[in-house]
């Protein structure tokens, strides 16, 4: 398997065309649970990235009816992409420092899950929570500065690249 470039640029661009509309391709998950994880996937799969049809445990979708848990859920995604040895994207987990636009950061708001997923566009020279800004779905938002958000916990997600 051969490891591609992931092509941010382009993801950050999908981002921001989307950011407060719904690609007709993809099913808008905002009244079953919120489609923050469904937007992020599909700025991810913008980059150049492949899709992974291991069923149940990888990363794809079809349709509404024939998906993956990680393409729409905040802990699958995240569990896939930062143990994924196959086909599709892979990542890890960073302290804010790493971030980079085309990244994504997950936030908890009390509970035992994260239940956020944003889309990094744009970060400081050096990233730290007062110049990042995020795009994200359920809650429209382009650009938004990831310090206006209130959560008990926060985790960065770096793409390292694609296996194709």
């Amino acid at each position: 398997m051969r490891v591609a470039p992931y092509n941010r640029e382009k993801a950050v661009s999908y981002a921001r065309k989307w950011a407060y509309g719904r690609n007709p391709a993809y099913y808008n998950f905002d009244k079953i649970g919120g489609d923050c994880t469904n937007f992020v996937s599909q700025c991810i799969f913008s980059g150049d990235a492949v899709m992974n049809y291991t069923p149940v445990l990888g990363w794809y979708y079809v349709s509404v009816s024939n998906r993956s848990p990680s393409w729409t859920g905040v802990e699958f995604l995240y569990s896939f992409i930062t143990k994924n040895k196959g086909p599709g994207p892979f990542a890890e987990e960073v302290s804010v420092r790493d971030i980079k636009p085309g990244d994504f950061i997950q936030l908890k708001f009390g509970g035992e899950s994260f239940r956020h997923t944003l889309f990094v566009v744009k970060t400081g020279p050096v990233p730290d929570l007062s110049n990042i800004l995020v795009s994200t779905h359920t809650i429209d938002s382009d650009s938004r500065p990831l310090n206006s958000y209130d959560w008990s916990d926060i985790r960065y997600v770096h793409i390292l690249g694609v296996r194709r």
